[in-house]
């Protein structure tokens, strides 16, 4: 059983255990306070800023990764929330799903080396002219698409030393802001210079992607246990590294909130601390860029893979290098991430979020429906309520989705429309492909919408032992016995 499972194409070597996957989903959504500035000036004053920091994740971060650690370690393969919507509702809205969440990556992913460079620029003015802004946001993406390509295990650990260097300027900056802190501070808001559009879209970018770590479910080592305990790990990470920059800057410092733009943090840091904390802060937040690129680049390029193997895309975006990634895949994403590298970061913003509320949406509706339909559907973690109890958690942050929707300008709508427009075009244009034989495309893994679901006892394995009324743990106790597990165990190693 144990040399099957060695040679299992979609098992073989995982790569990611648990701390590299918390700095990998801590990268995916977050990668620190840079860029969180702009919520203090939308929000006109320190007060909106911190409330949505302490707020949202309750209607918004909890609930996504609550779903997501149920629907991930359900369906275990790369591709991710492809193989959530595909079994829920059929291959086209799958395809819709991983159309839609692949192009809102890679517009997340052309943000990074423009922050990058907008942090350098305080420093280095140079790079505020596009003759040198240009070549070095080229030589950027390259270099961090080289390190993509040499493996996901260079990428997890090089995530943590960057998550480490990154964050430790801002536990320094909290605690010399201590004795200047005043508390009255953190209350102020002036209501006339409140911009609810930006203020919704700057809350919602930097609290969001919770579910794209499930893209890379097939590199990670013990699934079922190592994927709810990360993502418990990541949510704590990430609102600290909001909350304790914003109320060390905010309550040390009196400032007016149009001051706080992309890179103020620098500045609060020279104040607080000196010339050399504004350095380190600097010198943070190119690393953090780093590390989102990289987070983010492995799950775009991961869920083409999911989706070639299931059948969905050419069978050139499953080919692996002799590194374990999957090389056209990645080239796709670098491409599309210099392609849309020239639009400004609020454009970006607006899009992106438009095009991620759209999915999240869909598997808000999947995970729904997957309770009602596939209540047999083996779940190693489950989210300790009942289907009643399912459809309230996700109210709140489906509301929150359409209200970011609501907010989006005339210019989002058309852009977007012509996004799902070309989903749809594109997804008919691939089955004639497939079905004239034009190019060659593979299904490695059993289509969940195509198979009942014993069909694939490595994907949707059934366990009669799993209830609705099952409780379990928030975050940290997945529902299978240790004989469930050698079960499962010899099921995957009869199917490699």
């Amino acid at each position: 059983m144990g040399k099957e499972e060695e040679k299992s194409p979609t098992r073989k070597n995982p790569e990611l255990t648990l701390l590299p996957l918390i700095a990998l989903i801590f990268y995916e959504v977050s990668g620190g306070p840079f860029g969180v500035e702009d919520s203090v000036r939308a929000g006109g004053g320190p007060l909106f800023a911190l409330l949505g920091f302490l707020i949202f994740p309750l209607f918004w971060s909890i609930p996504e990764a609550l779903v997501t650690a149920e629907l991930a370690t359900s369906f275990p393969k790369n591709g991710g929330y492809v193989f959530w919507i595909s079994s829920a509702f059929g291959p086209f809205w799958g395809f819709q799903e991983g159309f839609w969440k692949w192009f809102s990556g890679v517009m997340d992913n052309a943000l990074y080396p423009v922050l990058f460079l907008d942090y350098l620029k305080h420093s280095i003015p140079i790079f505020n002219n596009m003759i040198a802004r240009i070549p070095a946001l080229l030589g950027i993406t390259v270099s961090l698409t080289y390190m993509n390509y040499r493996g996901l295990h260079i990428v997890g650990f090089s995530a943590v030393l960057l998550a480490c260097f990154s964050l430790f300027p801002f536990v320094v900056m909290g605690v010399l802001s201590i004795p200047r802190i005043r508390p009255r501070q953190w209350f102020v808001v002036d209501l006339k210079k409140v911009n609810w559009r930006g203020y919704f879209n700057s809350m919602f970018w930097n609290l969001n992607y919770w579910d794209k770590a499930s893209t890379l479910a097939g590199e990670i080592e013990d699934v079922s246990r190592t994927f709810p305990k990360a993502l418990l790990g990541a949510v704590v990470v990430v609102v600290s590294s909001y909350l304790i920059p914003l109320l060390a800057g905010t309550g040390a410092l009196q400032s007016d909130s149009s001051e706080w733009s992309d890179g103020y943090f620098a500045e609060i840091g020279m104040m607080i601390g000196g010339l050399w904390l504004k350095w380190w802060i600097q010198a943070g937040a190119a690393m953090s860029n780093l590390g989102l690129f990289e987070a983010e680049m492995s799950a775009d390029a991961f869920q083409l893979l999911g989706m070639s193997e299931l059948g969905m895309l050419p069978s050139i975006f499953a080919s692996r290098s002799k590194y374990g990634t999957p090389t056209f895949s990645i080239l796709c994403s670098a491409s599309g991430v210099i392609f849309l590298s020239w639009m400004t970061f609020q454009e970006i913003l607006e899009f992106l979020n438009f095009l991620y509320a759209l999915g999240m949406l869909l598997e808000f509706a999947a995970f729904i429906e997957l309770r009602i339909k596939k209540p047999e559907l083996r779940r190693p973690y489950r989210v300790p309520l009942q289907t009643f109890g399912a459809v309230m958690l996700c109210l709140p942050p489906s509301f929150l989705l359409i209200l970011v929707m609501c907010l989006a300008s005339f210019r989002t709508y058309i852009v977007s429309s012509i996004v799902i427009i070309l989903g749809i075009l594109l997804y008919y244009a691939l089955e004639l492909t497939k079905n004239k034989l034009w190019i060659p495309i593979t299904v490695k893994e059993s289509s969940p919408s195509d198979n009942d679901i014993e069909g694939s006892a490595d994907m949707l394995h059934c366990d009669p032992l799993v209830s609705d009324e099952a409780s379990v743990g928030l975050l940290l106790n997945p529902s299978s016995s240790s004989a469930a597990e050698e079960m499962l165990a010899g099921a995957s190693g009869g199917n490699s």
